[in-house]
């Protein structure tokens, strides 16, 4: 399993490459100033680095407990991103509706969108970080889950 420094340097890149992309695509898709989304996205990084180092290391565990390995195959990497996002989706449209002084349906489409955008993203930076900084046991494990 990965090292809670690992962790750190993985949720960290995590969101700060993600705040280089969405900031300014937020402010354009969604006809707002880059201020305010700005100000979304890094409340909304800071929840999601906190939550990504607890759902990580409790995601693996579980992989731990059931298949003996961390390693993830494409099924269990699209497991990994939905969850992940079902939980956030939950914490932040509420402070996306306050913030933005808009409707919780609003923050709803505005949290779905940049959602299915962190799914795609998320399932593209993990795979990546995992060829970057494979773990040692990966070499030894039999299947992919």
């Amino acid at each position: 399993m990965r090292s809670p420094l690992d962790r750190l340097r993985h949720a960290l890149s995590f969101e700060i490459i993600a705040l280089i992309l969405v900031v300014p695509l937020g402010a354009l898709v969604f006809h707002m100033p880059m201020q305010d989304i700005g100000v979304v996205s890094v409340a909304s990084a800071i929840l999601a680095a906190l939550w990504n180092m607890v759902y990580n290391y409790a995601f693996d565990r579980g992989m731990q407990g059931l298949y003996g390995s961390t390693e993830k195959a494409l099924p269990s990497r699209i497991v990994h991103a939905v969850l992940f996002e079902l939980g956030l989706l939950v914490v932040l449209m509420p402070f996306i509706a306050w913030y933005l002084g808009i409707s919780l349906w609003h923050a709803l489409l505005m949290d779905v969108s940049f959602a299915l955008f962190y799914m795609v993203y998320a399932l593209g930076f993990n795979w990546a970080y995992d060829a970057i900084f494979p773990l040692p046991e990966w070499k030894n494990a039999d299947s992919r889950h």
